[in-house]
């Protein structure tokens, strides 16, 4: 039984009593050790709220989790201050500055390297909440992650600030369980980034790729600016594994239905795109072409979406690719067209994983 392992809980593991240690990290308990949290002095004195969050110097790499044996890392929450001594156009971008990174027993390049907003499916550097089983992200900036994230012999956990100044405050609290043993086939957590801020007209846009061994796609995160005019997600996405070269083995039939929407989104009252946030399916992000927006400086509709594949995962033996179109429709024709594309895939597999691509400079990851 999986609960044995510290994995599988929920409702139906609640009653089930095992042997596995739970451990907590935050500012206030840096090291998850047993009976030592809580220490530190505030004006109210020792053990009254003394250490809530840390400060993160501007260029500074903070490792705010390492853990020692073999466990599952349950949950984490984060939230950052987006106060800091920025000003203008570049103090907006907190949330694509910072860089989370995630490293499993020992290796030296990270399985997670994504920026933080767009781990918790909050891209463009905007907050906005996403209700859904393995990621929520509540009032205001209270981010959270449920991916069981399993590891034999060690877990590091590091966010470095790439912001242009330092950051007074960034909170997080990691919840994980040490156990004796994991199953044979327990695979490790990865996520990646990437962005095209200008896709070539005709040529898929490739959120995954290079992904050797055997493991499961288990989700994808878009944050998606319409360059042109007219609808934008008749791209369909596409899932080459285990050999496939020209043709994919799944390929979808549109951007929205991908994410389980329909028609554009609209809602059938105002024709306007209606967002929504369920445990697997999700279009939480909507900003309309009204107005200059301060992320481009013109006009440009901002769309933020995600797919969950936990029901339904892409299991693969050997190998990984994933692309989406970019296709639109001008009410009577398909056309190809050319957007501004981010995107997180989240993916299980056995270890060792290649090298993932070099992730772009905080420049390249602000607007075009």
């Amino acid at each position: 039984m999986l609960q044995q392992f510290g994995l599988g809980n929920g409702l139906f593991t609640a009653p089930l009593v095992t042997k596995g240690r739970t451990r907590s990290i935050t500012a206030e308990n840096p090291t998850g050790e047993k009976g030592i949290g809580g220490k530190e002095a505030s004006n109210l004195g020792v053990a009254r709220k003394g250490r809530p969050c840390i400060h993160l110097n501007k260029g500074e790499t903070v490792t705010l989790a390492e853990i020692q044996g073999t466990g599952i890392l349950q949950h984490f929450w984060m939230t950052v201050t987006d106060k800091t001594g920025a000003k203008g156009h570049d103090a907006q971008f907190v949330l694509r500055d910072l860089v989370l990174r995630m490293y499993w027993d020992g290796e030296e390049t990270p399985s997670v390297e994504v920026p933080l907003g767009d781990f918790f499916c909050n891209g463009f550097a905007r907050r906005n909440n996403v209700n859904s089983l393995p990621i929520t992200v509540n009032p205001t900036g209270g981010m959270n992650c449920y991916f069981p994230m399993p590891f034999r012999t060690s877990a590091k956990i590091t966010i470095e600030n790439q912001h242009a100044h330092d950051i007074g405050g960034f909170f997080y609290t990691f919840n994980y369980t040490l156990v004796d043993d994991l199953p044979e086939n327990a695979a490790y957590f990865h996520a990646q980034w990437r962005r095209e801020r200008m896709t070539e007209i005709g040529k898929d846009y490739t959120i995954l790729d290079n992904v050797k061994g055997a493991g499961q796609y288990v989700g994808t995160y878009l944050a998606w600016a319409a360059l042109e005019r007219n609808w934008w997600g008749e791209g369909e996405i596409k899932f080459f594994m285990d050999g496939d070269v020209e043709w994919p083995t799944i390929c979808g039939t549109g951007t929205e239905d991908y994410v389980g929407g329909a028609w554009c989104f609209s809602n059938l009252n105002t024709n306007e795109p209606e967002s929504y946030s369920t445990p697997y399916l999700g279009y939480t992000y909507y900003k309309d072409a009204a107005g200059i927006d301060a992320w481009y400086g013109h006009q440009v509709p901002m769309h933020g979406m995600y797919r969950w594949h936990l029901p339904d995962p892409i299991r693969f033996e050997h190998d990984l690719k994933v692309t989406i179109q970019q296709i639109g429709h001008d009410h009577s024709h398909l056309f190809e067209r050319s957007d501004d594309v981010s995107s997180v895939a989240y993916w299980y597999q056995r270890e060792p994983h290649a090298d993932f691509p070099i992730l772009l400079s905080v420049k390249q990851r602000w607007p075009r």
